[in-house]
């Protein structure tokens, strides 16, 4: 969940610390907002005037500036260790009812179309400009330019302050940013609820302050999980989450949550996308091809500033990490896959040209307007649209007797469906063996347990006579019916290597009342052949010759995403008598060709 990035908060060795106290004064100063709200702000500026004016470099973040006080220094400054050892004027900020803040949090603030030049509404991007603002009058031997990043929430603060930007915010570089939190990031996956990352997550960020605060002390519970799996099948419905041995009403971000079930006003105000139009700053998006929680905010945020912001300058960048994967300084391997290089080194690269690009007028070669890490053959691709306009999109159809063939290779089959029977009192596990967490290796995790299981379906290829380059968005387009009126749809795309390992390489979730509209949600009819049509995340990957293609397809990954009680239902309001056990048929009849869509570029 979004806490995985205070990992890359903490303080670095000794020496990196010894540098950025050796090279840079701190100052710690309230920036005052329109509304008369204070802000936290630590500032780092060069000692050696050498070189300035400086640029600023800002970071705005719920997760604490720390350390406090001006002899406190932080174990490194920037994105990367080299920007870290440029000359910017460095900035953290504690937003708005965050640590050492004034005013109150709001989750993913919403943006104000309506503010007007003098009034005292506020949101993320009117505090980033009063900030800018400030720093511009305030700080000497500036040169007038800002640029922002930020991994994960703090990501979204530099996407939210993207509309109607400040002058001077010349670059800004969101960074797995949390985006639209219904769709497709932390909190939800079209509509389907990831609980397992949520429970965790809001424990400890949702803990109430009596005002501004260094440190928030304890969690809002205490809950020793060794075992995920059977902790969370036997606390039972969402609405016992709410009991007293753990949130108790207290938790005002879980209590929205689970208020609002479906995409309504709450999650259509906290998605920042609608408000990417115009925007004047460059911006570099970066994205990791393995993060659990915010990929669909990475590909989805440059996605919508290229479609309602054309003659912007947006970059894309995506790459074979975790969650800010990109921020630690070796990254070789993930898994059981090894990359045979350092990818961190040229992202870093790359990073450090945006900057010092917009922000330096240095003289460094243009970005392209995608460089995507290509796994499978482990090598960065450049291409001038994303996903790349060559790709042509192959659709493989799910078979009778576990078979995937392409599109024209096969008759379709005689045979109409599959069939399997979901049980919420035995769920099928997102991963293999014992987890107390969420296991971040989940995401190209083996999946021969799961095809174990008679409640998932595997469809295979043939092997693969030469390698097959997929590059770009995939589609799910299938057909299904089931004995209840509510269902999840599991679909999984999977590298199945010459050893039998079933290396997964794209999956996700879709919650079946949703089909039609995700704020009208309608139930399935008992028995009644179904429709059901969702992209996934996009990826970049060569299936390599010898390898085969599968497809996995199931009703429930827990508790990675809650249990869908397969009636319909409220399901936070729902009780132990609504979860019932569901036949699901999956179809591949002549009328029925359940399929799914593979963008080739071979």
């Amino acid at each position: 969940m979004r806490y995985l990035i205070l990992l890359l908060l903490l303080p670095l060795s000794g020496s990196a610390q010894n540098y950025v106290k050796d090279n840079y004064t701190k100052r710690e100063v309230y920036i005052p907002m329109r509304d008369g709200t204070r802000l936290f702000t630590s500032i780092y500026i060069p000692k050696d005037d050498r070189g300035g004016p400086f640029p600023f470099l800002m970071e705005r973040t719920p997760y604490s500036v720390g350390p406090y006080g001006d002899s406190a220094y932080r174990g490194g400054l920037g994105p990367n260790a080299a920007l870290s050892r440029e000359p910017f004027i460095f900035v953290y900020q504690d937003v708005r009812g965050r640590y050492m803040s004034e005013g109150n949090f709001e989750e993913m603030t919403p943006h104000k179309e309506s503010k007007k030049a003098g009034d005292k509404q506020t949101d993320e991007s009117s505090d980033t400009w009063d900030t800018v603002d400030w720093l511009l009058k305030n700080i000497r031997n500036n040169n007038g330019r800002v640029g922002m990043w930020g991994i994960s929430y703090p990501g979204f603060y530099a996407s939210a302050a993207l509309p109607d930007a400040h002058p001077a915010i010349k670059a800004v570089s969101p960074q797995a940013p949390v985006t639209d939190e219904f769709i497709g990031d932390d909190a939800n996956h079209n509509g389907a609820f990831f609980l397992l990352d949520n429970f965790d997550f809001d424990n400890f960020f949702d803990v109430k302050r009596p005002g501004p605060v260094k440190d928030y002390g304890s969690n809002i519970f205490r809950a020793d999980i060794s075992d995920a799996y059977e902790f969370f099948l036997h606390l039972g419905p969402l609405k016992n989450t709410n009991k007293p041995a753990y949130f108790n009403h207290q938790g005002k971000i879980w209590n929205e949550y689970l208020l609002h079930s479906t995409y309504d006003d709450y999650w259509r105000a906290r998605n920042i996308r609608t408000h990417l139009k115009n925007i004047r700053p460059a911006v570099l998006v970066v994205g990791g091809w393995f993060d659990a929680e915010d990929m669909f905010g990475a590909l989805r945020t440059y996605e919508a500033i290229e479609r309602q912001s054309p003659q912007n300058s947006n970059y894309i960048v995506m790459g074979p990490w975790t969650h800010g994967g990109w921020a630690g300084g070796v990254w070789d391997r993930y898994g059981i896959l090894e990359f045979g290089q350092n990818v961190n080194e040229y992202y870093h690269q790359l990073e450090t040209a945006f900057f010092n690009h917009y922000l330096k007028d240095s003289v460094s070669p243009a970005l392209a307007e995608a460089t995507v890490f290509e796994t499978g053959v482990n090598q960065w691709k450049h291409y001038d649209t994303w996903p790349p306009k060559q790709a042509r999109p192959m659709k493989f159809h799910l078979r009778a007797e576990g078979k995937l063939s392409p599109e024209g290779k096969a008759a379709p089959d005689a045979a109409a469906y599959d069939e399997y029977v979901s049980d919420p009192s035995h769920p099928v596990p997102y991963v293999e063996g014992v987890r107390g967490g969420r296991d971040n290796l989940y995401i190209v995790a083996d999946q021969r347990f799961a095809a174990q299981r008679p409640d998932v379906l595997t469809y295979s290829s043939d092997t693969l006579p030469h390698d097959l380059n997929v590059t770009g968005r995939l589609k799910a387009d299938i057909f299904l019916s089931s004995t209840g009126t509510d269902a999840d749809l599991v679909v999984k795309v999977i590298d199945v290597l010459p050893d039998g390992y079933q290396r997964l390489v794209r999956g996700d979730v879709f919650r079946c009342k949703f089909r039609n509209s995700f704020e009208q949600p309608e139930p399935l009819t008992p028995g009644k052949v179904t429709e059901v049509v969702f992209d996934l995340n996009e990826i970049a990957h060569t299936f390599r010759q010898g390898h085969r293609l599968m497809v996995q397809i199931q009703s429930s990954w827990f508790p990675l995403v809650d249990m869908n009680p397969q009636t319909f239902v409220n399901i936070p309001t729902c009780g132990p008598g609504d979860f019932r056990k569901a036949t699901i048929r999956v179809y591949h009849d002549p009328a029925h060709l359940s399929h799914v869509v593979l963008p080739t570029l071979n």
